[in-house]
C-alpha cells in the first residue's frame, strides 16, 4: 500500500511527534520538580498548612466562630486556599518554562508553547494530589470537607486550572521578552490572592467595590468550588461561570496568538 503523499515507510505522524516531545518534556520536569528537591513535597504540602494555620488563629484572635456565610470557615478557606494556589502555580511556573528549557529549543520538534503546556499539566496534578491529601485529613479531623456536589467542584477545580494555563500562556510570553513583567507579577500575587476572596469573604463589602472585584475571574472560580462543598454556601453575588470561562477561553486564545506570533524571538532568548 502507498503511503500518504509519499511519507517515507515509518515516518510518524506531526501528532506522534508531539506527543513524544510532551512525554518526554513531563518526566524530565515531573524528575525536577519532585525528586531534585528534597524539601519539594514538603513545601508544596507545609506552605498551605502553614497559611491555614496562621489565619484560623488569627480569626480565633479577633471575633471567633466556625461559620462564614454558611460555611465552616476552615474548610472554606482550605477550598479557596488550594484553588487559588493552582491558578498562581499554573501563572507563575509559566512564566519560567520557556527559559528553563530554552536549551531544548536547538531540536526544531520542540516549540516555546511545549515547556508552558507541560509544566501547567504537571502542576495541576500535583496540585490535585496535594488537595485530595488535604480533604482525607480534613475528614480523618472531624472537618466538613466532603463536598456535597462533587461533580461541581470537580468541574471548577478543572476550570481554575484552565485559567492558570491562560495565565501561564500569555505571562510566559510577556515575561520573557521583558523581564521586569515577571518582577511586577510575582509582587501582585499576593495582593491578588486578598482580592479574590482568598481569606476575607468578598460578601461583606460595598457593592460598590465588588462590582469592581468581580471583574477578576478568580473569585467566580474559588465561589463556585466553595458552593460545590457547601450547598447552602451564599455565593458572592455577580459569580458567574460564564464570565469567568470567556475570560478563560479569551486568555487561552491570546496566549496560544502570542506564541506564534513570538515563537522567534522566545527561541532565541
Amino acid at each position: 500500500m502507498a503511503n500518504v503523499k509519499g511519507a517515507p515507510k515509518g515516518a510518524r505522524t506531526p501528532w506522534q511527534v508531539t506527543r513524544s516531545v510532551w512525554y518526554a518534556m513531563f518526566m524530565r520536569e515531573a524528575l525536577s520538580r519532585t525528586m531534585a528537591d528534597r524539601m519539594g513535597w514538603f513545601w508544596m504540602i507545609f506552605e498551605p498548612v502553614a497559611f491555614v494555620g496562621i489565619m484560623v488563629s488569627i480569626r480565633s484572635f479577633i471575633r471567633g466562630g466556625r461559620l462564614v456565610v454558611n460555611a465552616e470557615f476552615i474548610p472554606w478557606l482550605i477550598a479557596g486556599l488550594m484553588g487559588f494556589m493552582l491558578v498562581r502555580e499554573g501563572m507563575l511556573r509559566g512564566m519560567g518554562a520557556i527559559e528553563g528549557n530554552s536549551a531544548l529549543f536547538a531540536y526544531r520538534q520542540v516549540q516555546p508553547v511545549d515547556p508552558v503546556l507541560v509544566r501547567n499539566f504537571l502542576e495541576g496534578a500535583l496540585r490535585s494530589l496535594v488537595f485530595l491529601i488535604f480533604i482525607g485529613g480534613g475528614l480523618m479531623l472531624g472537618l466538613d470537607m466532603y463536598p456535597d456536589n462533587a461533580v461541581r467542584v470537580m468541574a471548577a477545580w478543572l476550570s481554575l486550572w484552565c485559567l492558570g494555563l491562560g495565565l501561564g500562556l500569555v505571562t510566559s510570553v510577556a515575561a520573557t521578552l521583558v523581564p521586569e513583567v515577571g518582577k511586577v507579577i510575582r509582587m501582585l500575587s499576593l495582593p491578588l490572592m486578598i482580592l479574590s476572596g482568598v481569606i476575607v469573604p468578598l460578601n461583606r463589602l460595598p457593592h460598590w467595590l465588588l462590582e469592581y472585584l468581580m471583574l477578576n475571574p478568580i473569585p467566580h472560580g474559588l465561589e463556585t468550588l466553595r458552593l460545590g462543598f457547601f450547598e447552602t454556601y451564599q455565593v458572592v453575588h455577580g459569580t458567574s461561570m460564564l464570565y469567568f470561562w470567556l475570560f478563560t477561553l479569551t486568555l487561552i486564545s491570546v496566549g496560544l496568538l502570542m506564541h506564534l506570533r513570538f515563537v522567534d524571538r522566545l527561541k532565541a532568548k
